[in-house]
């Protein structure tokens, strides 16, 4: 029988270090699921960043704005949607211009949707007339594959 989907809300500040109280609760919901200690440190990287996007791009830092952070807990897998009252969505970015980050061409931020991609599962954003939406799923049993594994 399957187990009854949990579901955790926490409303954040727009202020910066604010994020790791959402990274710590969705690390502690993950390790009692039963999730790796590498695919917590994932997570924990990619709220992090979605996070401080909903901060900083979203709600502009007006303190007053509240990030609200959704952990839909199943039994097979855990979503996080990361929601902001900005009325501009950014476009997705693909993979950063690494060289000119490196040589000073390109400004060395802008990392966040790349990471956030690259570390979760299933990843979608979107854009509603009350805000903005990053919605990550990461799946207890899928194989953890990545690139540090193949090395």
């Amino acid at each position: 029988m399957d187990k009854p989907t949990q579901i955790i809300q926490l409303h954040l500040p727009s202020i910066l270090g604010f994020e790791k109280v959402a990274m710590e609760s969705a690390a502690s919901v993950a390790a009692i699921m039963g999730f790796t200690n590498d695919r917590i440190d994932d997570l924990r990287t990619a709220i992090s960043e979605a996070c401080v996007n909903a901060i900083e791009h979203g709600n502009k830092q007006v303190e007053t704005e509240k990030v609200i952070v959704t952990l839909t807990i199943e039994e097979s897998k855990l979503q996080v949607d990361v929601q902001d009252k900005g009325k501009q969505f950014l476009p997705e970015v693909g993979k950063p211009n690494i060289a000119k980050k490196i040589d000073g061409s390109l400004p060395p931020r802008g990392w966040g949707m790349f990471l956030i991609k690259s570390l979760m599962d299933e990843v979608a954003f979107s854009s509603q007339d009350d805000g903005n939406t990053t919605t990550m799923i990461i799946y207890l049993h899928k194989k953890y594959t990545n690139e540090r594994e193949q090395q």
